[in-house]
């Protein structure tokens, strides 16, 4: 029997594929690209606010990772496009408490071998400590072409990654909404410039064209669809997928986020090309799959045939063992954490009640706001519409409720006229123009045809995010519904009795996104140019807004939730009314 030496191996594969039929050649080569948005921490399947197991999370993503690597012979590409690292008390417990070699954000991305990821504006929130810390940690780029380094000028982010399988180059270019100065402290992003996302796409696009010659060029775009051909004031663009889509050719894909929508949309470019434009949505519920077919036309280059898209549903699936051996220790921790008691109530406070008018979930708020600061106003909005703190002992996943994020607290300067409008302008997102008693009294999303129309459930979605429904107090004011936006509000005086004018100074305490002009109360309702904004800045906490509730909480014996009822709702019978009618129909939060 023959034996064949290593040359002969050799030699025998070279002619192997030397003299492939000349069809081989044209084979399809599949390159399927996976995409999580704004997971916002929910990275085990336990929902450590609510006490609850939940039905999603990263551990269900990383079971059909897995199932798409065995499926595709490891061709798969696994990417993330932001807002990762905030929003549960998982974030809090692994960026600010947990002590361990590395982050757990770092060792979860890690074990699910991402390729890449774009940072998103919450990912910036949690601070230079943090993100810096895992943009080291990360075994993958963390990307941001327009996020420069004001010393340097160039990306303080990794521009873009070509990702390379089975021969086929493919260049992620990642890019980040533009807001953050505007909805964030500078502390948080000090050092740091937010180019507009077009005119970075625009560069990148020629750079990668000419120095990597790729063989499709994907967009990683932490910022949502947006207006495909929007007015020239309206730019910078926050969502600039579309706009980008359209009118920067040269993208094969472009995956999309920050507004939380699942998508699969095609777009014609300027070029008459299409553009596979998708949306995951959030919290680890879809995985947004664009599949890359790619003809051989040569053993070294490629032609990308087409894009085919499919949203997967993570929540049919089981959370992966090997996930949950890996993590159970950290699963352990975070409930120790979540779980620790911090003071007790006396009655439930719910949310949903500070829609219509003075409730104590939002007064709490405004009493320890007033407290921390020697403001003569505060303002704060309800962050979400299903928030119940129950009666007895409070425990730290209670405050997750309260605050999502890591607001600090702001007191601010502000003159009697600019807080009026300040509140008209909030009063117009939240309150209908009623016509009569029947009328809505919330502000809903309605169709072409003036509608309010319902889910299959009978829900009703509001039409913009109740955290921009910011109440006053220190003040003693009215609002009228039966008036149109900008003819709403009457401040009748400080509720300790004194008066209140247009003309003078007040020191306002409110939170950072909103002080840094987040909402465009400050910028569109009060009238005040975002570069002056840090001007009237008088103080700023070092703590996050959610510390000093717990440290309230835990300073005195035990809370009874109290209602200031220094604002109303007329025409009165209107407002009762409304409130009966739009209660049952309030979509909850997620």
């Amino acid at each position: 029997m023959m034996r064949l030496t290593h040359f002969s191996y050799i030699l025998l594969f070279l002619v192997t594929v030397l003299c492939l039929p000349a069809d081989l050649a044209g084979r399809d080569i599949r390159i399927p690209v996976a995409v999580t948005a704004d997971v916002h921490a929910r990275l085990f399947p336990y929902d450590f606010v609510r006490n609850r197991p939940a039905k999603t999370s990263m551990a269900n993503v990383h079971y059909m990772v897995q199932a798409l690597r065995a499926r595709e012979n490891l061709n798969l590409i696994l990417l993330d496009n932001g807002d990762l690292i905030q929003g549960t008390p998982v974030a809090y417990y692994a960026n600010f408490v947990q002590e361990a070699d590395k982050n757990l954000f770092s060792r979860v991305m890690n074990f699910m071998q991402y390729d890449a990821a774009t940072i998103g504006n919450h990912d910036i929130e949690a601070g230079p400590d943090v993100y810096n810390r895992l943009r080291e940690e990360f075994d993958f780029p963390w990307l941001g072409a327009n996020v420069l380094d004001k010393e340097t000028g160039e990306p303080y982010f990794k521009p873009y990654k070509i990702i390379t399988r089975q021969r086929v180059r493919i260049a992620v270019l990642g890019l980040t909404t533009t807001g953050v100065p505007d909805w964030l402290p500078p502390h948080l992003w000090e050092g740091l410039e937010f180019q507009d996302m077009v005119g970075a796409a625009e560069y990148w696009m020629d750079y990668i064209r000419e120095n990597e010659q790729p063989d499709a060029i994907i967009g990683l775009f932490h910022s949502g669809l947006g207006p495909l051909d929007p007015k020239p004031e309206d730019h910078p663009l926050e969502h600039a997928s579309g706009y980008i889509a359209k009118h920067v050719p040269g993208f094969d894909v472009i995956f999309s986020g920050h507004d939380h929508q699942r998508r699969i949309q095609t777009v014609i470019n300027v070029e008459g090309g299409e553009v596979l434009v998708l949306g995951p949505g959030h919290f680890a519920e879809h995985l947004a799959l664009a599949e890359l077919v790619f003809e051989r036309t040569s053993r070294r280059t490629f032609n990308l045939k087409g894009v085919r898209a499919e949203m997967i549903s993570t929540e049919k699936v089981v959370p992966s063992h090997s996930f949950i051996q890996q993590f159970e220790d950290d699963v352990q921790e975070v409930l120790e954490f979540a779980n620790t008691p911090v003071g007790k109530i006396s009655e439930s406070m719910h949310s949903v009640e500070s829609l219509f008018g003075s409730a104590p979930f939002t007064d709490l708020v405004h009493k320890v706001q007033l407290n921390l600061t020697d403001a003569d106003i505060s303002f704060t909005a309800p962050l979400a519409l299903d928030a119940t703190i129950n009666a007895g002992v409070v425990y730290m996943r209670d405050f997750f409720r309260l605050y999502e994020y890591e607001n600090y607290l702001y007191t601010m300067e502000l003159s009697g006229r600019e807080i009026h409008d300040y509140m008209e302008y909030s009063c117009g997102l939240w309150f209908n123009k009623m016509q009569n008693a029947d009328d809505h009294l919330l502000h809903f999303h309605r169709d072409p045809l003036g509608r309010v129309p319902a889910d299959r459930r009978g829900w009703r979605a509001l039409r913009n995010p109740p955290y921009n429904f910011d109440s006053a107090a220190g003040i003693r004011y009215v609002v009228d519904v039966a008036q149109p936006a900008g003819s709403r509000v009457t401040i009748e005086g400080f509720e300790e009795g004194s008066p209140f004018y247009p003309d003078s100074l007040y020191r306002v305490a409110i939170n950072s996104y909103r002080g840094s002009g987040g909402g465009g109360h400050l910028t569109e309702g009060a009238g005040i140019p975002g570069h002056e904004l840090s001007d009237r800045i008088l103080h700023a906490t070092e703590k996050d807004l959610r510390s000093y509730l717990v440290d309230y909480f835990r300073e005195i014996d035990e809370y009874v939730p109290e209602q200031r009822d220094n604002w109303k709702i007329k025409p009165k019978e209107w407002a009762v009314k409304g409130r009966e009618k739009d209660m049952p129909y309030i979509r909850p939060d997620k």
